[in-house]
């Protein structure tokens, strides 16, 4: 089995018509579930809003922000920045998405089960104190923090294959000695940080900028000679993956070449750590390529390789 945390909530997170992040990217990969022929292997589950998350936010954001993003969706909606929209609900809603990821890391550890958390909006590039690039909070970071402080590990990966740097959750996780994070994304391009010289206060970071319009035979290459390397080192207990589809080919934001079946190719090669693999949505925006990438991604934790 594999699991899926999703509710319908996440589709209430209402951006501008025309944004990119909009609600049919859910939709699209529910569906695309729904109807794969192994569809009966897949265990739904709906999140706990009864979390209190505003003690996991302090973790990471600070007060001042927390109450101008409230204050913002009280009068209706406005912009945390240029490219981030907010709406009357986004508030509950980014807390709702963030309820799933903790879900998400006690299923994982719990009931050792490979989840992916489809929730919206999303969160690598959020800020401490401000949202970014589509983001409100930051999801990934805080459930590797919520894995070390609440479930007592001691060595927790996080892998952003997003293809913008994942600059939000850097910047929350760099100076943690337990928390490792590698990122792959498009060289010189939004949101113009994670070079390789950024290391991590405890070489505790990975960047792997890549040319544009490279293909898989790229990313295999680095994924086996560089982060598995780096990650066997670290040795993590769980391996969270802000799991981004915007290198796709078909992406109208980026300038990569990959294919659907390649992200189900790199789940196998991330198998081989052997730890417990929980993914959450990032980016992606072309709603049939999303959905066929994030079906390969599941199929290659459902249908896993034999060691």
């Amino acid at each position: 089995m594999v699991a899926v945390i999703y509710s319908d909530d996440y589709l209430q997170h209402q951006v501008p018509y025309g944004h990119p992040e909009r609600p049919a990217r859910l939709t699209a990969i529910v569906q695309a579930l729904q109807t794969v022929p192994w569809r009966a292997s897949i265990r739904w589950l709906s999140p706990n809003a009864h979390r209190p998350v505003e003690q996991y936010l302090g973790w990471v954001h600070t007060p001042t922000y927390l109450e101008r993003l409230s204050a913002i969706c009280a009068q209706g909606g406005g912009y945390l920045d240029g490219d981030t929209p907010v709406s009357a609900k986004s508030d509950r809603v980014a807390r709702l998405a963030l309820c799933g990821w903790l879900d998400g890391v006690d299923w994982v550890l719990d009931r050792g089960e490979t989840v992916l958390v489809c929730a919206r909006p999303p969160g690598h590039h959020a800020l401490p104190d401000n949202g970014m690039g589509f983001c409100i909070f930051g999801n990934a970071a805080m459930s590797a923090l919520y894995a070390l402080k609440v479930k007592h590990l001691t060595r927790v990966a996080i892998l952003d294959w997003d293809v913008h740097h994942g600059n939000g959750t850097q910047a929350m996780v760099e100076t943690h000695p337990n928390i490792a994070f590698c990122s792959l994304h498009q060289a010189h391009f939004y949101p113009g940080t994670g070079y390789p010289e950024e290391r991590g206060r405890y070489n505790n970071v990975l960047n792997i900028p890549i040319p544009a319009h490279q293909d898989f035979r790229v990313y295999a290459d680095l994924l086996n000679t560089q982060v598995l390397p780096f990650l066997r080192h670290f040795a993590p207990q769980l391996l969270i993956i802000s799991a981004g589809y915007d290198a796709l080919a078909s992406d109208p934001l980026a300038q990569m070449n990959l294919q659907p079946q390649d992200y189900g190719e790199m789940t196998r090669i991330l198998q081989s750590l052997n730890c417990p693999l929980l993914f959450g949505l990032e980016g992606g925006y072309h709603l049939d390529a999303l959905a066929a990438a994030v079906v390969a991604t599941l199929a290659a934790c459902r249908f896993p390789v034999p060691n």
